[in-house]
């Protein structure tokens, strides 16, 4: 009598039950009912001495600026130079209508003739009453005031040669020269505009550029922080500066740090640096905006960390884990201090040959244990397991 479809289908579901439990049994006793520790790739950490930079903002301002102001007032007779052109210290600019000063040097130079012929009558008549003096035809009294009246006419000698100098001064001054050599910028003035002494808007501005400055500024807090750093295993480096342009190309010449403020400014927290750049090509111009690296220590015994090991609590607080001495993965709060490329600078909680885990964080909990392999030796096997398929 054959069996009721459903009784058949029970049967044949009871059937594999039982056959993947028997299945599943027998894989339990061949692995020993325990899987195998994950696998974890980890860089052990090496002291080492650390270059430390920083990359800041800055300006490029000129090592020299002359504003070229007249110091006497004239009609603008002449533009001796062409703008934006070099120029060498004492070349002639502008020339002035100079008649009124060279009129001023002839009345002065009259003048001191004049004194010149007085003070020379006056020698004369001192050394008669000198003579007369000692035989007694004149009194005391009038040898004083002849001695009195040379000493005069020696005094109005000496105002009228100061005046002479003046005005030769002032006839020189209508000839307005360069103070320092440099690129001149455009003039504000033409030929036949009217200049006064000392005016407060310059005629041109002569920039010197052949080195330039590049001011950056630093907070106080980073300095703090740089010196923690160093430290008594640190060594001051040679404060060589790399300079990036606006565009974001490196400059080719390298500067030096002339410089550090000793005052910080209350208002941003920061004091200035000075960086001193050589600039034969004229390529950095006042005002343009630049990135400077600057090389600020040397750590001796430094401890570096890839930035993928060390990773952040709920709270903030950097932790790393690492494989002890037991083959275990192991929680470490650690402190760094700053980035160094793609790794950071370890200050505590690390140590020298402690395995840092860098791949399989996912895959792991502390004190598990866990299989190390070298990044580097996980990095070979990766690339060997297709060549071996391929054969």
């Amino acid at each position: 009598m054959p069996l009721p479809p459903f009784f058949s289908v029970n049967r044949l579901a009871l059937l594999a039950a039982i056959v993947m439990a028997a299945g599943c049994g027998g894989g339990t006793e061949a692995t020993g009912g325990a899987m195998p520790p994950p696998q974890v790739a980890v860089v052990t950490l090496k002291s080492q001495a650390v270059e430390l930079r920083r990359e800041l903002p800055g300006r490029v301002s000129a090592l020299l600026v002359a504003e070229v102001r007249p110091q006497v007032g004239g009609i603008v007779k002449q533009v001796l130079f062409t703008e934006g052109s070099e120029v060498k210290a004492g070349q002639l600019l502008y020339q002035l209508d100079d008649a009124v000063y060279q009129a001023g040097v002839s009345s002065a130079d009259a003048a001191r003739l004049k004194a010149e012929a007085v003070t020379d009558n006056a020698r004369r008549s001192a050394a008669r009453g000198a003579e007369l003096q000692k035989t007694r035809l004149i009194s005391e009294q009038d040898n004083d005031a002849l001695r009195a009246a040379l000493q005069q006419a020696e005094a109005d000698l000496a105002a009228a040669r100061a005046a002479v100098e003046t005005a030769r001064i002032s006839l020189a001054y209508a000839r307005i020269r360069a103070p320092i050599r440099g690129r001149i910028g455009k003039s504000v003035v033409t030929r036949g505009a009217l200049v006064t002494a000392n005016q407060g808007e310059a005629l041109a501005t002569i920039q010197q550029l052949d080195q330039v400055y590049v001011d950056v500024t630093q907070s106080s807090s980073e300095s703090l922080q740089l010196r923690r750093e160093l430290g008594n295993a640190g060594t001051a480096g040679s404060r060589a500066v790399q300079l990036t342009l606006e565009d974001g190309t490196a400059y080719p010449q390298a500067g030096r740090l002339q410089f550090t403020d000793v005052t910080v400014d209350q208002t941003t927290g920061s004091f200035l640096l000075r960086v001193l750049v050589p600039n034969p090509q004229r390529l950095l111009l006042p005002g343009m905006y630049v990135r400077a690296t600057i090389n600020e220590g040397t750590v001796t015994n430094g401890l570096l960390a890839p930035q993928q090991g060390i990773t952040r609590d709920p709270k903030g607080n950097a932790t790393a884990m690492v494989v002890d001495a037991e083959g275990k993965a192991q929680q470490r709060m650690v402190r760094t201090a700053r980035t160094v490329g793609d790794q950071w600078l370890i200050s505590e909680g690390l140590m020298a040959g402690d395995r840092v885990i860098v791949e399989g964080l996912q895959k792991i909990m502390p004190g598990m244990p866990v299989v190390a392999v070298e990044v580097g030796a996980a990095a070979a096997r990766s690339a060997a397991a297709p060549a071996a398929a391929g054969r």
